[in-house]
């Protein structure tokens, strides 16, 4: 079912536009490549935004601090900076194919982990089974995106990569679906108070059940995605492998001078910090607001996720008549204004505005991407490690964000964090507009 709707978006993205035409300089057409690639980006997004609700699930399972629950997330995007670089590497030696068996690999490995981890119940091996999932996903970002620029004229790349990172959050959606039903939903009710006067066999049977759901549904993941392993390495695929070795210090020392490349990773650490810090602690804000539990919160947060998808399939039309540079400025200073309001008001209004600031941001990360690859040549590979790199910046600000919720006492004040980071990627869109190559951006 999946696999027939993005053949039809496919077909009809390129009969409608022919910049479009996944079709190499040799005449080869890249159409079922290029749906099968896609299909990448909606099982990271899933991972990405399961991994979000497993905040609120162990703050509550055992008795965390917003700090400690963190370190999920540090975890996760610290395994993204490890991993990008030597995934890089990889494709640079042998081929974007390589890279993406290797990330499907180490993605299943970490979700089957979590048996191991539920069956110690104990919180490092869980931080350690995502670190390697996080690793997977980092392979699959170092090899995907950059594969999808290759997949067709390179005018069109930063248009095309915003419609496959477009399918990312409808696999967000399905993640967050699959952790409110079969995770958030069986989470006992009894709150870190409660727990404190229960007996250790009272306390070790709730918090049993409540991890049985958690690794259960990280296990089904597993195994679909040793089902996409198999697909990958039956199909023929593009290699774009330049079949040599990278040139470690000469590209460096080539991307280190390219202004535009290198404003583009610091806009990318800090656009990642502000999304995962506003996603990981949404369900914490809407809890205190509408006084609910975490399942009935996932909802609001399914529905800045949904806003999310739908603002990204819309952005990459207004492309069509946009500069990309230009939206990613009017997004980043919408969503500077929404995060006030989140900080300032609370209850309903800022929940709304929570949603808001979710679909500010759906075209950032394709369209920083996208606008700082430009041009690379045969430094792309390291390039987009690079800026797969700077998705460290949601382990560290989400962490920072973290430390403000507890130390103020008021996760309100934590969205001060995002606030700032909105204003740095506002800042290199606007600086971007100003460089003499704006109008192929």
């Amino acid at each position: 079912m999946r696999l027939h709707f993005f053949t039809n978006t496919f077909i009809f993205m390129t009969y409608n536009n022919k910049k479009f035409l996944l079709t190499g300089a040799n005449g080869e057409n890249y159409l079922l490549p290029f749906i099968l690639i896609t299909s990448l980006f909606f099982m990271w997004g899933m991972a990405n935004n399961m991994t979000d609700t497993l905040l609120a699930a162990f703050k509550r399972i055992m008795s965390m601090t917003d700090f400690q629950t963190s370190l999920i997330q540090v975890a996760f995007y610290g395994s993204y900076f490890c991993f990008a670089l030597p995934s890089a590497i990889l494709i640079k030696k042998k081929s974007y194919k390589a890279g993406v068996l290797l990330g499907l690999t180490l993605y299943s490995a970490g979700c089957l982990l979590f048996l191991p981890a539920g069956a110690l119940a104990n919180y490092g091996f869980y931080l350690v089974a995502i670190y390697i999932l996080a690793g997977g996903c980092s392979i699959l970002e170092t090899s995907a995106n950059p594969y999808i620029l290759r997949m067709g004229p390179e005018e069109s790349a930063t248009r095309r990569l915003n419609l496959a990172q477009a399918f990312n959050p409808i696999g967000s959606i399905t993640g967050i679906l699959l952790s409110q039903f079969f995770i958030l939903g069986e989470l006992n009710s009894a709150d870190s108070t409660q727990r404190a006067t229960m007996t250790q066999q009272q306390l070790e049977l709730i918090q049993a059940k409540e991890l049985d759901a958690v690794t259960t549904t990280y296990v089904y993941v597993g195994i679909a995605l040793l089902v996409l392993l198999a697909l990958v390495v039956l199909r023929k695929m593009p290699s774009f492998s330049d079949g040599e070795a990278l040139k470690f210090d000469t590209t460096c020392k080539r991307l280190a001078k390219n202004k535009r490349y290198v404003f583009g990773v610091i806009a990318q650490f800090f656009y990642v910090g502000a999304q995962i810090g506003v996603w990981s602690y949404t369900i914490r804000y809407v809890m205190l607001h509408l006084n609910c539990n975490e399942k009935e919160a996932a909802s609001v947060y399914l529905v800045s996720i949904a806003g999310f998808t739908l603002a990204r399939f819309g952005f990459t039309a207004l492309m069509k008549y946009l500069s990309p540079s230009l939206l990613l400025a009017m997004a980043s200073a919408a969503a500077i204004v929404a995060s006030g309001v989140v900080v300032c008001a609370g209850g309903m209004m800022g929940i709304v505005a929570l949603v808001c600031i979710s679909v500010c941001m759906s075209l950032m990360f394709p369209t920083i991407y996208g606008i700082a690859m430009y041009k690379l040549g045969d430094a792309t590979q390291l390039g987009g490690s690079g800026l797969i790199m700077a998705i460290l910046g949601g382990a560290a600000l989400t962490a920072i964000q973290g430390l403000v919720s507890t130390s103020t006492g008021s996760v309100n004040y934590s969205y001060i964090v995002p606030l700032v980071c909105f204003a740095v990627v506002g800042l290199y869109g606007l600086w971007v507009r100003r460089i003499k190559d704006e109008n192929n951006d």
